[in-house]
């Protein structure tokens, strides 16, 4: 047997942990001392305390812990638990890692109101013929855009790729409301091909107009940091006098492994404000 200390070093928890769920029931000694009140512990005990702790870590509580061991969980149980547990952790740490790069992009666009005006240029983009995939994300936020357009542009390429078309151009984003009140956008993923392809596809060719005027601003970086550089693009349109038309085009210049070394080009339609 082993005194609560060393039950509590081969356990790897603290000794006032150990009293508390003798306190509770949840762990008791196997005897205590009538004379002194020390407590002792058995090896095999190691195996309930184990499980106290997983499930604690789960996130169930105390209570919840002692009706599970009276329901006798097996290791089967506590590995689905802890599967399910993991996959909700997951989720909540991709949420908050999400909500954190929404709170940097928000500081990096007020310090940029501050700094230098962006160097936009006002120019005719042509039209083009390209593949594209759409679907719909939720909304404009880059949270939303992000896991949508992605997956567009790796089924777009490898489809691309099975109907042996040549990509001509660098990839094109571009974006329509979808008219519902919530703010959902419709998400155009394309690349420029010079050819029609034969048969039924999964994607679709089309004649991409021209923008007769548009404001255009180099953005280097992740596009889930694209917020600064959008507002700076809205600033200037403001300010020189124009309006805008609708969403600004995004033209992927340059596509690294480290997406801050990702270069951008905003292609936004505008019009001078008289002509409203």
């Amino acid at each position: 047997m082993f005194a609560i200390g060393e039950f509590a070093r081969h356990g790897r928890v603290s000794v006032r942990v150990l009293r508390h769920y003798d306190a509770i029931g949840l762990l008791e000694p196997v005897c205590v001392d009538p004379a002194t009140g020390y407590r002792f512990y058995e090896a095999g005990q190691l195996s309930r305390l184990n499980r106290i702790v997983a499930l604690k870590n789960l996130g169930f509580t105390l209570q919840q812990v002692a009706s599970i061991l009276d329901d006798q969980v097996t290791l089967a149980d506590l590995r689905g638990m802890l599967k399910l547990r993991q996959s909700e952790l997951q989720e909540q740490i991709a949420t908050d890692a999400a909500r954190l790069a929404q709170v940097e992009a928000r500081l990096q666009a007020i310090e940029g109101e501050a700094s230098e005006p962006a160097a936009v240029m006002v120019r005719r983009i042509g039209p083009a013929q390209v593949a594209e995939l759409t679907s719909m994300a939720a909304g404009y936020e880059p949270q939303f855009i992000t896991p949508v357009i992605q997956p567009l542009y790796h089924a777009l390429t490898r489809q691309l790729c099975d109907a042996n078309i040549a990509v001509t151009g660098p990839g094109v984003a571009y974006y329509e409301d979808a008219g519902d009140e919530a703010g959902a956008v419709k998400v155009h993923a394309a690349l420029p091909v010079a050819e029609q392809p034969g048969g039924l596809r999964g994607f679709r060719v089309i004649d991409l107009s021209e923008i007769p005027a548009a404001a255009t601003l180099i953005h280097h970086g992740s596009m889930d940091d694209i917020l600064p550089s959008i507002q700076a693009l809205a600033r200037w349109i403001d300010a020189s006098g124009h309006r805008s038309l609708g969403y600004a085009r995004e033209v992927t210049l340059k596509l690294a492994d480290a997406r801050d070394d990702w270069v951008t080009e905003l292609q936004e339609p505008i019009a001078p404000k008289e002509a409203a």
